[in-house]
């Protein structure tokens, strides 16, 4: 598990083989079963997460609705940075939509590994670069883009997902019930 973790964070800063033992040491295995929470509203987000296989969706819970802004699968890291950093209960959810194999590294730990590995803290900020952007791209897309041209940004974005995850997320993300999905995706279909 841990090599998917090292490769992927490979990509970002080089690591030596002591760097390489002590991020061993840092993350810990954690399994999260299809529908259970790696975090739950009103709690505190303590952990970052990687996710070695499954799959997890962000979302809030407005007036009772499950509104869905993001989707993350294997190789992809996974937190709320906004209750993470502060310590603040989260306003969002993050939930595994297929059963989960992660690892993940506590705050404290995250300190030790700034601290002890070279280019620890540059690993840190191109992470929270690379979350920020994708946070602007989806808050932006929400406002100005047609619910059908969200549909053709997540499969982009997400080739495959598509045949592992439900149409009723799927239409969540978008911003539409799952029968105006059926309808894009026809329209969609048809112009193919």
């Amino acid at each position: 598990m841990i090599d998917q973790l090292i490769t992927s964070i490979q990509f970002f800063i080089e690591l030596d083989l002591k760097e390489i033992d002590i991020l061993k040491e840092l993350f810990k295995e954690r399994s999260v079963k299809k529908g259970d929470f790696f975090l739950a509203e009103g709690q505190t987000c303590k952990y970052v997460g990687f996710i070695v296989k499954g799959i997890m969706r962000y979302y809030i819970n407005h007036e009772g609705e499950d509104r869905t802004y993001d989707f993350a699968q294997e190789n992809s890291f996974i937190c709320n940075y906004e209750s993470f950093i502060p310590k603040a209960p989260s306003t969002k959810i993050i939930q595994a939509l297929e059963d989960c194999e992660i690892l993940q590294i506590s705050f404290d730990d995250l300190q030790i590994l700034y601290r002890n590995i070279r280019e620890g803290e540059k690993l840190g900020r191109l992470v929270i670069e690379q979350v920020f952007i994708q946070t602007l791209q989806g808050l932006t897309s929400f406002y100005i883009d047609t619910p059908e041209y969200r549909y053709e940004k997540f499969l982009k974005k997400h080739p495959g997902l598509q045949q592992r995850i439900s149409q009723y997320h799927i239409a969540s993300y978008v911003g539409v019930k799952p029968q105006s999905l059926s309808r894009i995706r026809k329209r969609i279909s048809t112009q193919i």
